[in-house]
C-alpha cells in the first residue's frame, strides 16, 4: 500500500513529490508505513527565532519563535542558558542530508534511525528546534546530563515544548534529547 494513501486528504498533494524523493533514497514505504510516521508539511511564513553565534538564522513559525523566545528568557533567567543548533528545515535540505549520508556509504536502515525521510522531518514544520548548552557538545545523548535538559524536562511544557523523540519512542528514532517541538496549546 503506498504512503499516499494513508495520508489525510488535505496533505495526500503535497507530499507525492517526497514519495518520489523516498523511492529514489531507497527508502521502503511499506517501513515508513509501519513506523506510523506523520506527513510534515514545509512551513511557508517563518521569522527570525535566533542568531547563532556563527550568524546562523534559526527561523521558525511565529507562535513557535515567541514560544522559544519566552522559554530562552526564562531559562536565563533561573541560569540556564540554550541556544538552537536546528530549526526549521526544507525538505530539500533534508533530502541532502540523507544524500550526503549515503554518499558515504551509510546504510538507509541506519540513516533512517537519526533523521526522518524527507516529508516527514518536524523541522519541515518550522516547530521543531535542536538544542544546546554551553559545556556539552551538540546533538549527543549527555544533553541529558545538563543542567539544561532537566530545566527542560520541568519546564518546557509550560511554553508548549514536547521532547519529542524519548528513550524507546514508538516513531522508532534514536533517544534525541536535544530535540523539542512547540505544540501549540
Amino acid at each position: 500500500m503506498a504512503i499516499e494513501s494513508k495520508l489525510p486528504p488535505e496533505t495526500a498533494p503535497p507530499l507525492r513529490a517526497t514519495v518520489k524523493i523516498a523511492d529514489q533514497l531507497g527508502i521502503c514505504q511499506a517501513a515508513l508505513i509501519a513506523r506510523g510516521l506523520p506527513a510534515c508539511q514545509e512551513a511557508q511564513r517563518l521569522e527570525i527565532a535566533e542568531v547563532g553565534a556563527d550568524g546562523r538564522e534559526q527561523r521558525l513559525v511565529e507562535p513557535a519563535a515567541a514560544a522559544w523566545r519566552a522559554l530562552k528568557a526564562a531559562a536565563s533567567a533561573d541560569g540556564i542558558a540554550l541556544s538552537i543548533v536546528s530549526s526549521f528545515r526544507s525538505i530539500e535540505r533534508q533530502t541532502e542530508i540523507i544524500r550526503r549520508k549515503l554518499d558515504a556509504g551509510q546504510a538507509i536502515e541506519d540513516i533512517l534511525t537519526v533523521c526522518a525521510p524527507p516529508g516527514f522531518s518536524e523541522h519541515h514544520t518550522g516547530r521543531a528546534v535542536d538544542l544546546a548548552t554551553p559545556g556539552v557538545r551538540a546533538l549527543v545523548v549527555e544533553f541529558d546530563q545538563s543542567p539544561a535538559f532537566a530545566w527542560l524536562a520541568a519546564h518546557a511544557n509550560d511554553f508548549g515544548f514536547r521532547l519529542s523523540y524519548p528513550v524507546g519512542n514508538a516513531q522508532g528514532f534514536e533517544y534525541e534529547p536535544w530535540h523539542w517541538c512547540f505544540h501549540e496549546r
